[in-house]
C-alpha cells in the first residue's frame, strides 16, 4: 500500500484547482479528528495562495461522499470519560465548517451517494453543491438520540415550509431532486459526468463562472418526493410543540403520516424535542456561525444525557437496534429538554 492509498485525506493540486478527497471508503469516508485537521489546514493553506483559485471537495469510493462523523469514537471519548475529546472534535469540526462557509474562494463539492450528517457540513455550506442520481442527503442523528449539527439546522430552518421540522426530527433521506429543491444543493448532475466536470475544473479556461461551466455538465432533476408531500408535513409538523405534532399525524389520513407517526415513536423523546427547539431557533439566525454556536451548546449537554451513549450503543455496538431512552416516552417528557440544551453553557466556548 503507497502513502497515498493510506491517507484518510488526499491533498493535491491540479493547475488553479484545489483537490481534497476523503479516502476512507470503507467507512464510506466517515470523518475522525485527523481528517477533520487535514482538511482545515488544506484550506487554510490555500485561502491565502495566488496560484489557487477553485477548491474541489469529493469522496473515494462508489458508496457515497460522507456518511457522517466517526460516532463510535465519540461513544468511546464519553465512556471513557473524557468530556475535553468531546469538545476539542466538535470545536475542530465546526471550526471546518465554519471556514467552509466563509470561504474567500469558491468550494466545489460532489455529493455523491451517500452524504450524511457531518458529510452534510462538509457538502451543504459550500459555494456550488452537486447532487447526482445517486445521492442520499440526510441529517440522521436523532436515529442516535442526539440532534443534527454541523450547521444541518441553518440548512433544515430554511427549508421550504415546515420541511425542515420533518427531516430534522425523522432523519428521513432526500433524493438528488429533493436536495436541490430543499436549499441543500445547487446542482444535479449524471453521475457520469463528474469525471468530466473534474477535468473542467482543473483545466479551466472559460473566464465564465463556476456555476455556468456546471451548467454544461448538469441535467434538470425530476419531482421532489419531499416537495410533493409538503401540504400534510406542512400542517403536522407546524404544530407548536412535539405532543402536537403527534396528534396531528394521528389524525391524519394522509399518505406518509402514520410512517412518520412510527418513526418518532422509535426515536428518543429527548433528541427530538432538542431538536425540534434547535431548528426553529435557527430559522430566525442570521448565519451559519451562529446556528453551529446553539448546535454546540445542545451537543455539549448531551455529553451529560444518557440518550446519546444508549443511542450509539444500540444501533453502532452492540447493533440490537433496541435502545432504552429515558424517558421512554414522548408522553413522558417533563420539563421542556429544548429549553435546557439550547441554554446549556459549555465549558470550554467554540468560537474564541
Amino acid at each position: 500500500m503507497t502513502d497515498a492509498e493510506a491517507a484518510t485525506v488526499l491533498v493535491r493540486t491540479e493547475n488553479s484547482l484545489g483537490r481534497i478527497t476523503l479516502n476512507r471508503p470503507r467507512a464510506i469516508n466517515a470523518l475522525d479528528l485527523d481528517m477533520i485537521e487535514r482538511i482545515t489546514a488544506a484550506l487554510k493553506a490555500w485561502s491565502d495562495d495566488a496560484g489557487i483559485e477553485t477548491v474541489l471537495i469529493d469522496g473515494e469510493g462508489e458508496r457515497g461522499f460522507c456518511a457522517g462523523g466517526d460516532v463510535r469514537a465519540l461513544y468511546e471519548h464519553i465512556v471513557g470519560g473524557h468530556p475535553g475529546d468531546i469538545a476539542g472534535f466538535f470545536r475542530a469540526e465546526y471550526a471546518m465548517n465554519a471556514l467552509i462557509a466563509e470561504y474567500p474562494k469558491p468550494i466545489v463539492v460532489f455529493a455523491d451517494g451517500i452524504t450524511m450528517g457531518g458529510g452534510i457540513g462538509l457538502a451543504g455550506h459550500a459555494a456550488v453543491r452537486i447532487v447526482t442520481e445517486r445521492s442520499k442527503l440526510a441529517m440522521p442523528e436523532t436515529r442516535i438520540g442526539f440532534t443534527p449539527d454541523v450547521g444541518g439546522t441553518w440548512l433544515l430552518g430554511r427549508a421550504p415550509g415546515r420541511l425542515g421540522e420533518y427531516l430534522g426530527l425523522t432523519g428521513q433521506s432526500m433524493t438528488g431532486a429533493d436536495a436541490v429543491q430543499l436549499g441543500f444543493a445547487d446542482h444535479y448532475v449524471p453521475s457520469e459526468n463528474l469525471d468530466a466536470l473534474r477535468e473542467a475544473l482543473a483545466r479551466r479556461a472559460d473566464p465564465g463562472t463556476l456555476d455556468e461551466m456546471v451548467l454544461l455538465f448538469d441535467e434538470t432533476p425530476g419531482p421532489s418526493p419531499l416537495l410533493a408531500a409538503r401540504e400534510w408535513i406542512d400542517e403536522a409538523f407546524s404544530a407548536p410543540t412535539l405532543r402536537e405534532i403527534v396528534e396531528r399525524l394521528r389524525a391524519s389520513d394522509a399518505e406518509g403520516a402514520a410512517a412518520a407517526l412510527a418513526v418518532l415513536g422509535e426515536l428518543a423523546p429527548t433528541g427530538l424535542a432538542v431538536t425540534l427547539d434547535a431548528v426553529r431557533e435557527a430559522r430566525g439566525m442570521r448565519g451559519v456561525r451562529e446556528a453551529l454556536e446553539g448546535e454546540y451548546r445542545r451537543v455539549m449537554w448531551f455529553g451529560t444525557h444518557p440518550d446519546l451513549v444508549e443511542g450509539i450503543r444500540a444501533q453502532l455496538v452492540d447493533k440490537d437496534r433496541d435502545p432504552h431512552w429515558r424517558p421512554a416516552t414522548i408522553a413522558d417528557l417533563g420539563e421542556d429538554p429544548g429549553a435546557a440544551a439550547r441554554e446549556f453553557i459549555p465549558a470550554v466556548p467554540l468560537f474564541e
